[in-house]
């Protein structure tokens, strides 16, 4: 039997799309507010990132510029924390919160956080899961329904849900201690400091929901190709 390629399962599709949708405008409605929002304290963005690791004792992180709207991201391999065009330099609550969290990636590395060691090497698995899951899946629908070739697929896309997974407690711990930094260091008051919890709350809703959103077409997956309604 051959599944049509349309089917009542891209609900759950749907459903996973909107839920990202929602998510994906919650964090840029929320940094877009508190990025209007001025550290009182006048620090920038980078000014923060390099106390806070000064203050962790990390000295071997440099701290890079790169293009791009949000595209902040911590580099465990080449030891850079590379803050965005609408981070480095701006003292927004907003800012200062984005590049604590991305601290807070360098001392998880620093600290061999297990969960970001898991990540990483969960990295090849993931991209591997992602290059050959739907091709592994098309041979065994084109082949009739081969149940050794939708079981690889099926397994090869659950390497890149599993990723998904390990993300989130890397994301929560890595902004639960730049939270911790932000309240002891002196770089945010009192009042700032739940405003920059809003931005790192929002941001991490868009890794639930991205792990949502896996679970979902994993789900599909097996609700159309699991072997328990195909015909051998």
């Amino acid at each position: 039997m051959l599944y049509p390629f349309f089917d009542s399962t891209y609900i759950l599709i749907i459903l996973g799309i909107v839920v990202s949708m929602i998510a994906s405008g919650f964090v840029k409605r929320t940094f877009n507010t508190y990025n209007q929002v001025k550290s009182q304290n006048g620090y920038t963005a980078t000014d923060a990132a390099r106390f806070i690791l000064e203050q962790s004792g990390i000295h071997d992180v440099q701290i890079e510029r790169v293009r791009g709207d949000l595209t902040d991201h911590y580099d465990s391999r080449a030891k850079v924390l590379r803050l965005s065009d609408t981070t480095a330099n701006s003292t927004s609550v907003a800012a200062i919160g984005v590049a604590a969290h991305e601290v807070g990636h360098a001392i998880q590395d620093q600290k061999n956080y297990i969960p970001l060691r898991l990540r990483a090497g969960l990295v090849p698995a993931a991209n591997l899961g992602q290059t050959l899951s739907m091709p592994m899946i098309m041979i065994g629908v084109f082949s009739g329904m081969n149940q050794t070739f939708l079981n690889l697929g099926i397994l090869f896309f659950s390497f890149s849900f599993l990723f998904q997974v390990v993300t989130l407690p890397v994301e929560f711990n890595a902004s639960g201690r730049a939270l911790k930094i932000l309240s002891n260091g002196g770089i945010l008051n009192a009042q700032e400091v739940p405003k920059a919890r809003k931005v790192l709350v929002a941001a991490a809703m868009t890794y639930v929901a991205a792990a949502f959103m896996s679970f979902l077409q994993l789900l599909r997956l097996l609700l159309l190709f699991g072997g328990g309604n195909n015909d051998d």
